[in-house]
């Protein structure tokens, strides 16, 4: 497994859930003196400062990325996979064909969070589906193409009704003819939705690709309720050797934020 950290570089959403913020050398840099083997970017698009600075910075210190967030498609640019706009689902998995590109080039796979959409009061929960699964196919398969993987992410039921619990989700995913899907299992997200995280993880071991490391409350791990000792037994049970990737707040600031992840990851990891 490999310890991963979560950097946005878009200062508008400043007080989301990543640990460190806005400045990529700063970030990258930072990352790699505390121990970190990878970091998780979240951009506005897909770009990571001045042009081949990432790939510079990864070079140089030897970091992977691990992962490519696609969340602000929606979050700046109001694009759904599911919206009832044709036209806008179109721009929607246009937007995240661009992000399996530029994470490509670093061998990350895209995540598929909050783009997923929800059903409501313009679209049935059929339709939702439907859409959701011909985009996860036609994805899927590009990003096949890539040499990545698209990696789904089951939310709370604050953020969607499409699909909550992990093992739905890999109920979908058995669906699909392509072979390049697999699911992010969030720790925060399964904290409010799961019976018992450990018991999905093993069970849905087949579909796991990504790791979100969060306590309870969204906080770095360590601050919360969380049980983790458990859940770290089954990941290294099942053999999962992705990244866990601290994707929670930066309580109460980034550095200490970022020192308490890499100490929690540590603990339970090593």
């Amino acid at each position: 497994m490999k310890s991963c950290i979560t950097i946005s570089l878009v200062p508008s959403l400043k007080g989301g859930p990543w640990i460190l913020w806005d400045s990529l050398e700063k970030s990258v840099k930072e990352s790699v003196r505390l121990g970190f083997d990878a970091i998780e970017l979240f951009t506005d698009g897909p770009q990571a400062g001045e042009k081949n600075e990432l790939r510079n910075l990864l070079n140089e210190t030897g970091l992977a990325l691990g992962a490519v967030g696609t969340g602000a498609g929606k979050v700046l640019n109001g694009l759904t996979l599911t919206h009832p706009d044709q036209n806008i689902r179109a721009k929607a998995i246009s937007f995240v064909r661009e992000m399996i590109d530029f994470g490509a080039q670093f061998n990350a796979p895209a995540i598929i969070g909050s783009m997923q959409g929800s059903y409501g009061e313009n679209i049935s929960k059929q339709d939702a589906l439907n859409y959701l699964t011909d985009a996860l196919e036609e994805l899927g398969d590009h990003a096949n193409t890539q040499g990545v993987s698209l990696i789904y992410e089951p939310l709370n039921r604050y953020e969607t009704n499409l699909f909550n619990l992990y093992l739905d989700a890999c109920e979908l995913i058995d669906q699909l003819s392509t072979n390049g899907v697999s699911l992010l299992a969030d720790l925060f997200h399964m904290n409010i939705e799961e019976d018992n995280i450990s018991d999905s993880l093993q069970k849905g071991a087949r579909h796991l690709g990504h790791v979100h490391f969060a306590d309870s409350n969204r906080k770095p791990v360590g601050n919360g309720h969380t049980n983790i000792a458990p859940i770290a037994k089954t990941l290294q049970e099942i053999g999962y050797d992705g990244c866990v990737s601290a994707e929670a707040f930066a309580w109460p600031d980034p550095l200490t934020a970022a020192r308490t992840t890499i100490d929690s990851y540590r603990k339970f990891f090593s």
